[in-house]
């Protein structure tokens, strides 16, 4: 992460996730920490389309500070919001969470913010280890995992006779609902 100078603009983000939420308490604390521009969304921390935080990042300048309330008014999980803020540092600009006391303009800042990169980067790694454990129990217990057959061993054999007595593939697949590729495969596969 490049050093920013802690000279330029303070741009403040604000979001909330409804209309009927009030954002003020995020403007008031954006105001007192010296912000010289505010940019306000109302929208979920989960949508990708957030208008007033893309006009925010394509006007801020290297040497200017994003500065929010809170870090999860600016990313969507840990994941996002660490790569925002990265994205920020190579592009010479700095960020600023007031609640959590965190200032990438500052040694510390930076410091605290490498900690937390680091824990999401464990939290992933355990995320993925859980699962990969919990998939090989499965396994082992005799559970494949994955979306059920469609063709049974059951449907096969109604598909075979009927087959047998001349009727066409076409109705065979629609009496015991499947597709007539899938019908069409199984029947290739049992010659």
């Amino acid at each position: 992460m490049t050093t920013v100078s802690a000279r330029g603009y303070r741009l403040g983000y604000a979001r909330v996730s409804t209309l009927e939420q009030d954002p003020q308490l995020q403007l008031d604390a954006l105001a007192a920490a010296g912000v010289d521009e505010m940019f306000t969304d109302h929208a979920s921390g989960v949508l990708i389309e957030r208008p007033h935080l893309g006009e925010l990042l394509q006007r801020i300048r290297p040497g200017d500070t994003l500065v929010v309330w809170r870090l999860d008014r600016l990313g969507r999980s840990t994941s996002h919001l660490l790569q925002t803020v990265s994205e920020l540092g190579e592009r010479g600009v700095g960020f600023s969470s007031l609640t959590e006391a965190i200032d990438t303009t500052t040694s510390a800042g930076r410091l605290m913010f490498g900690v937390l990169a680091s824990l999401a980067a464990f939290e992933r790694d355990l995320l993925r280890e859980r699962t990969l454990a919990g998939l090989a129990a499965a396994r082992a217990r005799g559970n494949v995992g994955g979306r059920p057959p469609t063709m049974t061993p059951d449907k096969l054999a109604v598909a075979r006779a009927m087959l047998a007595e001349g009727k066409s593939k076409t109705v065979i697949a629609a009496t015991i609902g499947v597709s007539r590729p899938t019908l069409y495969s199984h029947l290739e596969r049992g010659r």
